[in-house]
């Protein structure tokens, strides 16, 4: 056997099925990928509260505010970024709420997720930096698990490539991408997946090593994926809007990462551990409640 032969077999095949039927109802691989995202991300996030002294339970309260709220958000930016597919000619406007068939743009999902912890966080009485840093990492691990959704949508995928760890598409994939039957895809899927472990380790030491302050842990993991997502995007060949020849989330990528670069560095800047936490407190440390306001003054009687 030749290394042409072992390179073919090497390669990554993608699952001939992304949809199962229990009775009448169809069950698609890519929401269960993003469901089961969800579920381990809001686990993992609720362990990381009560272990920084939280109550059990707050964090499964906030995600009924930020995953409607994300998922809204996630959305909508597939659509605002990919407009041509649901308004442009032959485009299709009812297909916007088809979510289960794809389309939901990562960016558009912190976005609203975001928001949304924002908004049950204030209702809540919990620090909001403090909910952002513990969903960091978990955030990263909802990415690995959702991204094998594209895996069985066979989407999302890079330029031709003849590595062992290419990926096979089926011959209609193929061909609506432009190139021949039989070609060999970059998995950018995989790439992303692999590149978000990492940095999963690299932030849980982050924030054990250092006593960082609110919100760090958070711009840490938005600098880290953007890092990740810059270089990624520039592999991937589905359909996107371009500015200045550039795929727009590779413009978004930079943008978020220099946001992110300069409010971790201001938020170091403004951090005072003697206003936040005891001096000899353990590193990772948090304040887990809303800082109150003053109580107004009492008058005091004229000399």
């Amino acid at each position: 056997m030749d290394l042409t032969q072992i390179i073919s077999i090497a390669s990554i095949p993608s699952p001939s099925n992304g949809i199962w039927h229990l009775g009448p109802f169809p069950l698609r691989a890519y929401a269960m990928a993003l469901l089961s995202a969800i579920i381990v991300a809001s686990w993992w996030s609720g362990r990381r509260w009560v272990q920084k002294g939280g109550q059990n339970g707050q964090i499964f309260d906030l995600c009924l505010w930020a995953v409607p709220a994300g998922i809204i958000g996630a959305r909508i930016y597939h659509v605002i970024s990919s407009p041509n597919h649901f308004f442009g000619e032959g485009g299709d406007p009812m297909a916007a709420f088809r979510i289960w068939e794809g389309g939901l743009g990562i960016w558009g999902a912190i976005g609203g997720g975001v928001f949304g912890a924002w908004l049950g966080a204030r209702q809540m009485g919990m620090s909001f930096p403090a909910v952002t840093d513990v969903a960091g990492p978990t955030l990263l691990l909802a990415q690995v698990i959702g991204r094998l959704g594209n895996w069985f949508n066979q989407e999302l995928f890079g330029g031709p490539t003849d590595l062992p760890w290419a990926l096979e598409v089926s011959d209609r994939t193929a061909t609506r991408a432009g190139y021949e039957p039989g070609t060999t895809f970059h998995p950018t899927f995989l790439y992303e997946m692999l590149w978000n472990l990492p940095c999963i380790v690299i932030l849980l030491w982050l924030e054990k090593r250092y006593r960082l302050a609110h919100g760090q842990v958070f711009w840490a993991y938005v600098m880290l994926y953007t890092s990740g997502r810059l270089w990624i995007e520039m592999v991937r060949i589905d359909t996107a809007n371009h500015i200045l020849g550039v795929r727009v989330n590779v413009w978004v990528s930079i943008g978020v990462f220099l946001i992110a670069l300069v409010c971790f560095v201001i938020s170091r800047r403004k951090y005072n551990p003697d206003n936040d936490v005891p001096p000899d407190a353990a590193p990772g440390t948090v304040r887990l409640t809303a800082p109150q306001a003053a109580p107004p003054a009492e008058p005091t009687a004229a000399a």
